[in-house]
């Protein structure tokens, strides 16, 4: 009919109609959904019981249009999830609407993160103010401080404002005030006109009690006026997207009506958290994550780094256990693992008594002064400062995420796999080389910095090894008791060095390309390679790179690094027809030119990458495509493993010699010893020794490498008898090689 009821007594737009209309205000229902008694003949029925009894009435009364069942969405209580009407009830107001421009402008003096909640969801609600309605009809809340004159014929009200005021007009207040129900509903005042006055029964919505925290945390205005001013408005304040219409606004509106000024400067505002699937977590559904029991297994750093690093706060973060694991075993185990690698050497080597001793070194290198450090020191320093210039960056920006992520790829690529892995043997070094000091002030520092970043996020793990790290020399050095008592890092713009961090990853670049070869050919890196060639724009670039040539070889276990003009000679090309683009321009003559893509040669698939374009025939019909039409393949050629990434190409010549097969031999029994010491807890500094028996190829291959497999197990001597029952013994399939092999200690 094009008809809707309007019913100003039950519902907000209604009751908005009502009023544009001067249409009545009329409630047959109570706030218990019953009929009232004038409601004849539903009174004293429930609202829903009442639907088929009036349907019949209608019916009868030939006014019955039609009748139907239908859904829509409806209000419940969110605790015990029973159905709920709106009904218009008389409340006390206050007139923000009288502030409306104000509330704007303050609104847009504050930071907002992001930005889109200014401009969006906290810009749309100041716009559409309505007056706040301040009451509440319950028994729990800050009583309304508001007394009404009992005299009918006199229309006094007095608004009470502090303690002090309440016993001047109060008849009849205890020693002891008691600001709540119902002991304020008994307070009586004095009226002008001699009655007495009594308080409303209605308290105050508790967003006003939180919008009005930062004057009753210091009891302003009656005491703390300049410690008030002077923290006031707050430097940054966070709370979840909800809050645009809670907590954000109580806190803008009070600020905004006593000083026409924010309440905050800057404010970061959170989207809610979903399960795994993208899903609103529901316990109806089944899918609730149990925040305590997630903290109780997996402990609070890592669940509060989880969160942080999976995506940025203000948007919706899925919640997944797994990736909770996957941080935790990535990140923490590899700090706490570093962490470990720093303290056994250095108990092992007494660096802490022997700084003691020494303490001009440790006081220069607490000041950033360490001397004539090594290349990868220099490296590892610039790399953490520039870190520090990230994440300081992004901190003043608000964003959290970005340098979690910083400080993890960090500690996981740089700290641990590139500059620990590469400088192990430093520290395993004579106790007179004075790069074995080096290497350990480094690491010290790094790992120092490293927590002293990470503390905001992570201060359990942060706090415990700070601990560990400054224990006995806090009090000598001067240094806090907490690392949360430190200040926050600041970079040192004289240890970053661009070119050596340009150069070093490129130099990464190449390792990482040339284990992806590796890998693909099933090479283990303990399998040495006689050659890596590298393909660059030019060659000045590899000539940078020379002095870095040695660590690419130890990474990748190569004996030569050649630099190569052209890599054509290893790799053939292929391609295939990229259906996805081609195929609307093509139609039913995709698949003849699929078939005559795949069959092009390797020259005329190199000429394509060059001129980005090729014609082919499809029957007498020329058609041209595109580079974004074909995909281009690059082919090893036997015996060459390559891979590719922009500008950078690697190949690996894989064909193996005996001289590389015996080597391979040696590295991996080193790999099986170490693993036995570590099996059966022998400390890294026991002196071990060896019997390994196998077949000819593998013994002759161990006795050739002896002094190398001694030097990196701690092996005094190593026999080669057979061995018929030990209990020490173990077998192994050694590239194919059965051997069996007993460590004992010496």
């Amino acid at each position: 009919t094009g008809i809707v009821h309007i019913a100003p007594g039950f519902g907000a737009d209604d009751y908005e109609i009502g009023k544009k209309y001067n249409l009545p205000v009329l409630q047959a229902i109570g706030t218990n959904g019953i009929f009232k008694d004038f409601a004849k003949p539903y009174n004293g029925m429930y609202i829903k019981d009442a639907d088929k009894e009036i349907i019949k009435d209608l019916k009868i009364s030939g006014q019955l249009f039609k009748k139907e069942m239908y859904e829509h969405s409806y209000p419940h209580c969110w605790r015990c999830d029973k159905p709920l009407i709106y009904i218009a009830q008389q409340s006390w107001y206050i007139r923000t609407t009288q502030f409306k421009d104000q509330l704007i402008k303050n609104m847009n003096d504050i930071n907002w993160v992001p930005d889109e909640i200014r401009s969006g969801r906290m810009l749309n609600w100041l716009e559409n103010n309505v007056d706040w309605a301040l009451s509440r009809e319950r028994f729990w809340g800050t009583p309304l401080p508001i007394w009404i004159c009992d005299n009918d014929n006199c229309d006094k009200k007095k608004v009470i404002g502090s303690i002090e005021e309440l016993r001047k007009h109060a008849t009849n207040l205890p020693d002891e005030v008691d600001l709540h129900k119902p002991m304020m509903d008994e307070v009586k005042l004095k009226c002008e006109c001699g009655s007495t006055m009594s308080r409303v029964s209605e308290v105050i919505d508790v967003w006003f009690d939180s919008g009005a925290m930062p004057y009753a945390q210091w009891h302003y205005p009656f005491e703390n006026k300049e410690e008030f001013e002077a923290k006031y408005p707050a430097d940054f304040i966070s709370e979840a997207v909800d809050q645009t219409r809670g907590w954000f606004y109580s806190l803008l509106a009070i600020s905004t009506m006593l000083f026409d000024k924010p309440p905050f400067k800057n404010v970061v505002v959170l989207e809610f958290i979903l399960d795994k699937k993208g899903k609103k977590m529901s316990k109806h559904k089944g899918n609730v994550v149990d925040p305590f029991v997630t903290v109780d297994t997996y402990g609070a750093d890592p669940t509060r780094w989880y969160m942080v690093s999976t995506s940025n706060p203000w948007l919706p973060t899925r919640f997944d256990i797994e990736g909770l694991k996957e941080v935790t075993r990535k990140y923490f185990d590899t700090l706490r693992n570093t962490y470990s690698f720093f303290a056994i050497y250095a108990n092992i080597d007494d660096i802490l008594g022997r700084a003691d001793k020494d303490s001009k070194t440790v006081e220069a290198f607490l000041e950033g002064k360490s001397g004539d450090e090594e290349r990868f020191d220099r490296w590892i320093m610039s790399k953490y400062n520039s870190l520090v210039k990230e994440v300081t960056k992004s901190l003043d920006k608000y964003d959290i995420t970005r340098p979690v992520r910083s400080i993890q790829n960090f500690v996981i690529d740089e700290l641990s796999n590139w500059y620990v892995r590469n400088n192990r043997r430093r520290f395993w070094a004579k106790d007179d080389d004075p790069s074995k000091m080096r290497a350990y002030l480094t690491l010290y520092k790094i790992l120092i910095g490293v927590v002293k970043l990470a503390a905001p996020v992570s201060p359990f793990i942060s706090e415990m090894i700070w601990k560990e790290l400054c224990g006995s020399n806090r009090d000598k050095y001067g240094l806090p008791l907490s690392v949360h008592m430190e200040s926050f890092p600041t970079a040192d713009e004289t240890a970053i060095d661009t070119e050596l961090e340009v150069a070093m990853g490129m130099v990464e670049k190449i390792v990482s390309l040339g284990r992806a070869a590796r890998s693909r050919k099933n090479l283990k890196v303990r399998q040495p390679l006689s050659k890596i060639l590298v393909g660059l724009n030019n060659q000045d670039d590899f000539e940078k790179l020379y002095e870095y040539l040695p660590i690419i070889k130890d990474e990748l276990n190569i004996k030569e690094i050649e630099y190569a003009s052209d890599l054509d000679q290893y790799i053939s090309y292929g391609a295939k027809l990229n259906f996805k683009t081609a195929g609307p321009k093509l139609g039913n003559k995709v698949k003849q030119a699929s078939v005559i893509i795949a069959e092009l040669d390797s020259e005329s698939v190199k000429k394509f990458t060059d001129d980005k374009s090729i014609e082919i025939n499809i029957d007498g019909e020329k058609v041209a495509l595109s580079d974004d039409e074909i995909q281009v393949m690059k082919i090893e050629n036997d015996g060459f493993a390559v891979e590719n990434d922009g500008f950078l190409t690697v190949a690996l010549i894989t064909e193996l010699d005996t001289e590389l097969l015996d080597e391979g031999f040696a590295r991996e029994l080193v790999n099986k010893i170490q693993n036995m010491r570590k099996s059966v807890g022998f400390e890294v500094t026991d002196y071990i020794k060896i019997n390994i028996y196998s077949d000819k190829k593998l013994l002759a291959a161990a006795k050739k490498h002896e002094q190398f497999i001694c030097k990196e197990t701690l092996a005094k001597k190593i026999a080669y008898d057979k061995i018929d029952t030990s209990e020490l013994a173990q077998e192994w399939n050694i590239n194919g090689e059965k051997a069996t092999i007993v460590v004992e200690k010496n």
